[in-house]
């Protein structure tokens, strides 16, 4: 009878740490499993590495999450594809013309779902539905235009040295610079020669 007693009470105790596992478990991955909800599906030609339970957002709240990435062929266009699967909290409704960024928290941060509001008129996205994603840049793409910005910098730089258009001239040539001192240093000895010019232009602006 004891050992019956004790096995129902081992039972128990396993029972319950089975279920507190399990509680563990579904809080770490997918929370919305027991919530109402509802599926629409977003496409990318780049998905920028985000992974399966990223946060989704809209207008910067957090209103669902990422449940699967896959690639497949679109026959259509003729290329490669990502469709990612998000799983959307049951009340939100996101517009048909919404935009669907790839962001990033912080400069090293995770990456997340941005969705930006769209109008009313267009209609709302219904269950299963598709939105087309806005693809993040490439970082072989931003170095590519870093390098070219700075390579125009670069030229810019070399014509102001060699004293090239109009601001490399005033730079460089000094006879402009002495132009202007020697004007800022008659103004300063002769004040009455700006007040002449001036009294002037007002003459010749009423006739």
């Amino acid at each position: 009878m004891e050992d019956k007693s004790f096995e129902l009470k081992v039972g128990i105790f396993v029972f319950i740490g089975i279920m507190i596992l399990f509680i563990i478990v579904f809080s770490l991955g997918k929370v919305y499993i027991f919530q109402p909800g509802y599926y629409i599906n977003i496409v990318y030609n780049f998905a920028g590495g985000i992974s399966e339970s990223a946060p989704v957002r809209l207008a910067g709240v957090d209103v669902g999450e990422i449940d699967k990435i896959r690639i497949y062929y679109d026959d259509e266009i003729g290329r490669t594809r990502v469709n990612i699967l998000v799983w959307i909290k049951k009340d939100v409704k996101i517009e048909r013309d919404s935009i669907v960024r790839i962001n990033t928290l912080g400069l090293l941060g995770e990456r997340y779902l941005e969705i930006i509001p769209g109008t009313q008129d267009a209609g709302f996205v219904t269950a299963e539905g598709v939105l087309i994603g806005e693809d993040p840049v490439m970082m072989d793409e931003l170095a590519e235009d870093l390098k070219d910005l700075a390579d125009s910098a670069g030229v810019i730089m070399g014509k102001l040295e060699r004293g090239e258009g109009t601001i490399g001239k005033f730079l460089t040539d000094d006879t402009v610079y002495n132009n202007v001192e020697e004007f800022t240093d008659d103004i300063k000895r002769n004040p009455w020669k700006l007040l002449r010019k001036t009294s002037d232009n007002k003459r010749k602006k009423k006739n």
